[in-house]
């Protein structure tokens, strides 16, 4: 919930005023309820009406609602779209460190390309991990990177406090930019792909529902105070990685600290696709053994796509963009609200059937939305 998408939010405050700051606690709560309602669905009540684990992954909640058209599409389809997120997740964070090491090493003459390659090094190990408790543990580390980032850039901004001016948000805004603004701000909280894996893996599942607020809360705080701060310092100057606002001499520190966060961020979409393959593969065996071997090509032909894509695709924000407005709202509002309404209609309040409908029309709104601006840059950049 603390990506590195939180960089671009003082950006997005810049085009969306004080309307984004209502929206960063709105796209939280919406977040949250998704994940709920998706971890929902992998229950039913038994004869003595206990809630039950009847489904592990997304793929089981998408066959069941599919079950009577085809056993298997509803899984399909999902598995597809979660690998194609994951992977490009884990592209993008390919050509953030070939940025990041080059920008804090101008005099070496290398390319971008090459320091992607030079970063990709560093991630071999990750043919190795097995497990999501050595993926947790990564993802702290990277947690605790994040927090020394966005502790550098808020101790500067608050010896500029005498700056700040609330004049600077805007009353009015642009549509377009608005719809940018939206996504920077919805992308940064999207989780629901690892939520079934999470809650799998709780020591105590029952406190998940907890957790998911507490988490999504304070996530929230976070995101609000640190793009206020940032946007209040620079105001219409604000740049969309607020880190190259800062001064040459903190610059430097922060991008290698951006760098360690990406290179920790990368096990995590990296495991949780490898897995969504293993399970499609091995579907229908009555054993989880995989050998030794085939999972290392497995994971090592994901670990070369990913280099290969990040070196040779141009333009590839704008369609990491893409990808995120079909894949991401999807995966994020679309799919779960939907399987919802489908799985517990008859358990469902009116009051809830009409949630789900309305995050699932906004949902889609953000969707269509995202995908006419993302296919309008592409055709700007291939002219």
């Amino acid at each position: 919930l603390q990506g590195i998408f939180v960089l671009g939010l003082p950006y997005a405050l810049l085009h969306s005023g004080y309307s984004g700051l209502f929206l960063i606690v709105l796209a939280a709560a919406l977040c949250c309820y998704t994940g709920k309602i998706l971890i929902a669905c992998l229950y039913e009540e038994n004869e003595e009406g206990q809630l039950v684990r009847v489904r592990d992954t997304y793929e089981d909640i998408a066959n069941a609602c599919c079950k009577k058209l085809s056993p298997r599409l509803g899984g399909i389809v999902v598995s597809v779209t979660q690998v194609t997120e994951l992977l490009m997740t884990c592209i993008l964070y390919l050509v953030v460190s070939g940025n990041l090491l080059s920008h804090s090493f101008p005099s070496v003459p290398v390319a971008e390309r090459t320091w992607s390659a030079v970063a990709f090094v560093t991630l071999l190990p990750c043919v190795f991990i097995r497990t999501l408790k050595a993926v947790s543990k990564l993802s702290q580390l990277c947690s605790l990177v994040h927090f020394i980032i966005v502790l550098v850039v808020m101790t500067y901004c608050l010896t500029q406090i005498q700056q700040w001016s609330w004049a600077k948000f805007r009353l009015s805004i642009e549509f377009e930019d608005f719809l940018v603004s939206v996504g920077v701000i919805i992308f940064s909280y999207t989780s629901q792909i690892f939520l079934p894996t999470l809650e799998g893996n709780m020591r105590n599942p029952g406190e998940f529902r907890c957790m998911l607020s507490w988490t999504h809360f304070l996530a929230c705080v976070l995101k609000t105070t640190f793009a206020l701060t940032a946007f209040l310092t620079w105001g219409e100057d604000t740049k969309e990685v607020i880190t190259d606002n800062l001064p040459s001499f903190l610059q430097t520190l922060v991008n290698l600290c951006l760098l360690t966060k990406a290179l920790l961020s990368y096990p995590l979409p990296f495991f949780a696709a490898t897995e969504t393959v293993f399970v499609c593969i091995s579907r229908g065996n009555h054993s989880n053994y995989r050998p030794p071997l085939f999972a290392l090509g497995v994971r090592g032909s994901f670990l070369l796509l990913t280099l290969l894509m990040a070196m040779f695709i141009p333009h590839f924000a704008l369609l990491m963009g893409l990808t995120g407005s079909v894949t991401g709202a999807a995966m994020t509002f679309l799919l779960p609200s939907l399987f919802h309404l489908k799985l517990q209609w008859n358990k469902l309040s009116c009051l809830e059937k009409c949630a789900d409908i309305s995050v699932f029309i906004l949902g889609s709104l953000c969707s269509l939305a995202g995908i006419v601006c993302s296919i309008k840059g592409l055709l700007g950049a291939f002219g």
